[in-house]
């Protein structure tokens, strides 16, 4: 009796423990919009699981649950399935391939390569999500990134470790601007993430705006407009994985993402799928608590670590910078560049706002100098743009006000300043070494 009862007290407790995932397979009961519904599986969200379908064999992921009902996305088209089809689990390695051997190539938004260059041979793999680094082990911003673009340089500077925001409407060379950077920067590693673009648009940033040369230190990430919701939610998050695995080498990456407004609606996608409620013009909450996340991945990172100097673009939908999600971005980085369209209507190129872009850790990675004659320029530029009106009809008397005669004297000169040739590389001591100049210029006037 002693002995059956010590077994009766290890079942109970037994039936106490937490049970295990189920992997056995499960079977559609219902198809709507861009999700799947299925029963019998019970797999934790991220899961990747093939659906049996009549034509085939597709990849999905669980992206939520209800009660015995499991939420899938497929990560490709949609076809050939029908009522009852058979769900199950991947059974495969999980995690985003890296190595040094991504350098030159070009994969999508799961870290497969597109390039017909075969597969990526490395046994190295990484989770697309890791733990938040704790702040105060990051190393401080200390150190100007050279960016290879003068006004970049000169007067936004940016910091080593930085993330700042590209807004643009579409059209006004954001993606050209990114292609410039990439062939000026100083970092060790480029990792590019293409999400949401048009797919003729993948094609040529690789051969034309990144270049052969620039490309062998560069890896692309490519999730176009016609993928999935999914892919190209997970085309960012590979993008800055591959960032994260470079930065942990110890190796100081520069990291673009062309854009952050796509992967907020990919995002968008997937949540009013599954039933989340919409909350500003249509995004839901979890929007706005990945992108924190996304963003706060790069970065410094700690002793014996490189550093992540992310610029992520953000399309402001009818050139409104006050859009939910341009306004958010505004909030979490550390510093916006502008584009605007009067100015590349105007032949104007790279079109920067400079009066309305700023780099908030520009102070502590410049000297005084610098500080002061970058801001004696944006006065300049400043005063004559707010009075643009009145000097183009002829209204403004000469003479009337000194500020405005310097301004109309420099605005050629400021102009000629902030402008650069697509293939050009202006590197950051000469930038400034012209700023110095532009700046004695000024004071005499």
């Amino acid at each position: 009796m002693a002995l059956d009862d010590l077994k009766q007290r290890l079942r109970q407790k037994r039936d106490k423990l937490p049970q295990p995932h189920t992997t056995a397979a499960g079977k559609l009961v219902r198809g709507i919009g861009l999700t799947l519904e299925a029963v019998g599986c019970q797999l934790p969200v991220g899961s990747q699981c093939v659906v049996q379908t009549i034509d085939g064999e597709i990849e999905a992921e669980v992206v939520g649950f209800a009660d015995t009902i499991t939420y899938l996305m497929p990560t490709e088209t949609v076809r050939g399935i029908v009522p009852g089809s058979r769900v199950q689990p991947l059974l495969r390695e999980q995690g985003i391939p890296v190595g040094m051997e991504l350098l030159g190539r070009v994969v999508d938004g799961n870290g497969q390569p597109l390039d017909g260059q075969g597969p990526v041979e490395t046994n190295q793999r990484m989770p697309l999500t890791r733990p938040a680094m704790n702040p105060l082990h990051r190393r401080p911003i200390e150190r100007p990134q050279d960016v290879g673009v003068r006004a970049i340089n000169s007067l936004i500077t940016v910091g080593q470790g930085q993330r700042m925001g590209l807004f643009a409407g579409s059209g006004v060379g954001k993606s050209v601007l990114l292609g410039m950077m990439t062939r000026g920067t100083t970092a060790d590693v480029v990792v590019v993430g293409l999400v949401g673009e048009r797919g003729r648009e993948v094609k040529e940033f690789i051969q034309d705006i990144l270049g052969e040369e620039e490309r062998q230190k560069s890896v692309v990430v490519a999730s176009p407009a016609d993928t999935s919701p999914l892919m190209r939610l997970k085309g960012c998050e590979t993008a800055v994985t591959i960032a994260e695995y470079f930065r942990d080498q110890g190796l100081d990456v520069l990291l673009l993402v062309d854009s952050l407004t796509r992967y907020a609606m990919a995002q968008r996608e997937i949540a009013l799928a599954v039933g989340e409620p919409p909350a500003t013009k249509g995004y839901p909450p979890s929007v706005f608590a990945r992108l924190p996340a996304l963003v706060e991945r790069a970065g410094n990172g700690g002793d014996g670590q490189g550093s992540i100097t992310a610029f992520y673009t953000v399309l402001t939908e009818g050139d409104d910078l006050q859009d939910p999600i341009a306004d958010s971005a505004r909030a979490i980085l550390d510093g916006h560049i502008v584009l605007t369209r009067r100015l590349a209507d105007s032949g104007h190129y790279p079109a920067i706002d400079v009066e309305a872009s700023i780099s908030r850790v520009m102070p502590m990675v410049v000297s005084e100098e610098h500080m002061d004659v970058a801001r004696r320029v944006k006065q300049v530029y400043s005063t004559y743009q707010q009075n643009r009106d009145l000097i183009s009809i002829g209204a403004y008397n000469k003479g009337s006000d000194p500020r405005i005669d310097l301004a109309i004297q420099a605005e050629p000169v400021i102009n000629e300043f902030l402008q650069q040739k697509m293939k050009q590389v202006i590197p950051y001591d000469e930038s400034l070494e012209h700023l110095l100049q532009l700046g004695q210029g000024l004071g005499q006037g």
